[in-house]
């Protein structure tokens, strides 16, 4: 998926914007749930890692250098262990592409509202051009004379 081609919007061709927008939103809100099934497995491999670490130090504190067992230790300890350290970063990453995925899917309902303001401007000619075509020389040549006219009238005035 390429969400920064895919949020883009082509102007000129809002009847096929429209008409993706919802296949695009379907795909990212799966992609979403998908991320978000990941973490939530990936948050309860953490929980049962700790567990099992958990149970492993309190049953041989020994084998992990502890003299006296206290829940803080046992805690330290537990975050300490590579077999934690690996399943929290998963957890972390799980966690950061999901929330990734809610993003674009909120991107996607601002699409939709873009799309929507768009077709509203639309219908009110907003990017219609101009119905009689501008004469810019006769523009320029009444600025001109206006000018000249300023100054005839400024430099009436300095002799007044």
């Amino acid at each position: 998926m390429n969400y920064e081609e895919d949020i883009k919007i082509d102007e000129t061709s809002l009847d096929v914007e429209w008409l993706e927008q919802p296949k695009l939103f379907m795909r990212y809100a799966r992609y979403a749930a998908e991320t978000q099934k990941m973490f939530d497995l990936a948050k309860t491999n953490l929980d049962l890692v700790k567990a099992e670490l958990d149970k492993a130090v309190r049953e041989d504190p020994d084998k992990f250098g502890i003299e006296k067992l206290t829940e803080t230790v046992v805690l330290n300890t537990i975050l300490s262990l590579p077999e934690y350290k690996e399943a929290n970063e998963k957890c972390i990453n799980a966690k950061y592409e999901a929330d990734i995925a809610k993003s674009a899917v909120r991107a996607f309902e601002q699409r939709k509202e873009a799309l929507e303001n768009l077709v509203r401007l639309h219908g009110q000619q907003y990017f219609a051009g101009p119905k009689i075509p501008r004469d810019l020389s006769f523009e320029v040549k009444q600025k001109e004379e206006q000018k000249r006219a300023d100054r005839i009238v400024a430099r009436v005035r300095r002799t007044t």
